[in-house]
């Protein structure tokens, strides 16, 4: 199985997907063991002095004027986490919650948090065994940390709470411990605090959605081009020297990836038959232009997260030179920024998508094909109800888009008074790329039975490597009207699993 090793710089994005997805083992590097005894050296020599240090030996959030006596300060760490494993609602997937843990790890191994080794290693012992804390879809603000998200998960190496074990059984965390020979931990001065005090519910929703991005950008590449041959459509305005004046790489990527799909296409340029056209519709010209804006807030969000992953986020942290300091990193503003900000670009890239498959089905608008693709219109409906679930699809999207981040809740007594809100912004990105998923997936549907309805004329080899996998798959062409659900099912999961891309790359090569 792959290992990855945590040491103190951080860690790659590809690490948080091999653990979190791919189930991963993980592992201390001695550099870490060695960075977390010194911190440690440091917090203990601390809580032995008289005066309050934040997070040592003082309360928490708007309590933290209190002075906590050595002999309380075990309960203290302990009552954090139990007060603060407060979330409700439906629990979050399972991908997620490794994601959070083995972020918190990362940030507890940089040897700034003061947490002891052996801390760290039971957290590591809980990933490694499959154990998963049951974490609620409601708790965090996305300040002062993902708070009731981690705290559901520092309760299960406490061995309390809940968590669900390598087989999907939900039992006590306790039974889970003890069935992998893992010994709970006794939370010290500031451990509980370092524990919950981190961005890593959103980072990692972040890095997980930005990895699904990439397929479904390249992806929607792919649909795009094949309604532009199902419509006729012209493959001149994907000219490189077009796209080369209008310098953003985003779209000089899109148009590369459009063309290559189209070569060697017997269907376009079609445009000037029968019903001629000066230009083609928005929905279609402009595919590059709305799909490399996405690709391009993509990259500046994958910037983003490639930062966090470097980062260290706790309050108080403990310095190079000694000194603990509370400081306003857990703040999730980069974070929710970039949430939102993918959530508005798969909203438009849906939304453009649909359109196409909109025309696609009128036949007032589609040059030639029959309406709504169907077999025998009036006694058969085509695809007219799939378009109906493509459009409340993006009306989805579109209420999604919303962002999150604009938002603010005080609490704590107004200390924490301005939070970010970047978990729910990350929890509305994983619906929106769902759902993008699926959107598309109706694009492939319609434009694949469009192109085979296109009869005397010759598909590009891509776009015939696509058909004939779609087909494989059980993704039905076109004929009489039938139970449509398993069809569209079978296009999300061909759309969802990678093989549209992996049709067309084994005819185009790697799409960009």
């Amino acid at each position: 199985m792959h290992t990855v090793v945590v040491g103190t710089s951080g860690v790659t994005a590809s690490d948080v997907l091999a653990v979190a997805r791919g189930g991963a083992r993980v592992e201390l590097s001695e550099e870490a063991v060695a960075a977390l005894a010194a911190a440690r050296e440091i917090v203990d020599a601390l809580a032995a002095k008289p005066d309050p240090v934040y997070g040592v030996s003082t309360g928490f959030g708007a309590l933290a004027t209190r002075h906590i006596s050595p002999e309380l300060r075990a309960q203290l760490q302990r009552n954090i986490v139990r007060s603060h494993a407060a979330g409700m609602g439906p629990r979050v997937e399972r991908e997620v919650v490794r994601a959070l843990m083995f972020l918190r790890l990362k940030t507890v191994c940089s040897g700034h948090t003061g947490v002891r080794p052996e801390v760290a290693q039971t957290m590591a012992d809980l990933l490694n065994a499959g154990i998963t804390p049951v974490v609620h879809e409601y708790g965090s603000l996305g300040c002062s940390g993902d708070l009731a998200p981690l705290s559901h998960c520092a309760l299960a190496l406490m061995g309390e709470g809940d968590a669900e074990g390598p087989d999907g059984t939900v039992r006590p965390a306790a039974e889970l411990l003890a069935a992998h020979g893992i010994q709970p931990v006794e939370l010290r001065e500031k451990e509980g605090l370092a524990l919950l005090n981190g961005t890593d519910g959103m980072l990692g929703m972040l890095v997980m959605a930005l990895a699904d991005l990439d397929t479904l950008y390249r992806s929607a590449d792919v649909t795009a081009a094949l309604s532009l041959e199902a419509l006729l459509g012209t493959d001149k305005v994907l000219a490189p020297e077009l796209h080369a004046i209008r310098p953003h790489p985003g779209q000089a990527a899109s148009a590369a990836n459009m063309l290559a799909v189209l070569k060697g296409s017997g269907l376009t340029g079609h445009h000037q038959d029968d019903a001629p056209r000066v230009q083609d519709a928005y929905s279609v010209r402009c595919a590059p232009q709305v799909a490399g804006a996405g690709r391009d807030t993509v990259a500046h969000a994958r910037l983003v997260a490639d930062r966090e992953l470097a980062a260290a986020v706790d309050n108080p942290v403990v310095l190079p030179d000694g000194r603990v300091e509370s400081n306003g990193n857990f703040h999730g503003a980069p974070v929710a920024y970039v949430l939102d900000f993918l959530a508005i670009a798969a909203a438009d890239l849906g939304s453009i998508a649909e359109r196409r498959t909109d025309r696609l089905l009128d036949k007032n608008r589609s040059h030639g094909l029959p309406p709504f693709l169907a077999d025998d219109a009036g006694v058969d409906s085509g695809l007219m109800i799939a378009q109906y679930t493509q459009a409340a699809l993006v009306s989805e999207l579109k209420r999604l888009a919303v962002p999150a981040s604009a938002d603010s809740i005080p609490s704590s007594a107004m200390q924490e008074d301005h939070v970010s809100m970047g978990w729910s912004a990350a929890r509305k990105l994983r619906t929106a790329v769902d759902n993008l998923t699926r959107v598309l997936a109706i694009e492939l549907y319609a434009a694949t039975r469009a192109i085979q309805l296109r009869e005397g004329l010759t598909p590009a080899p891509a776009t015939r490597a696509v058909i004939d996998a779609a087909r494989a798959a059980g993704v039905q062409g076109p004929g009489p009207d039938r139970y449509l659900a398993p069809d569209l099912a079978a296009a999300d999961a061909f759309v969802r699993d990678g093989r549209l891309l992996a049709a067309v790359e084994a005819v185009t090569g790697p799409l960009q």
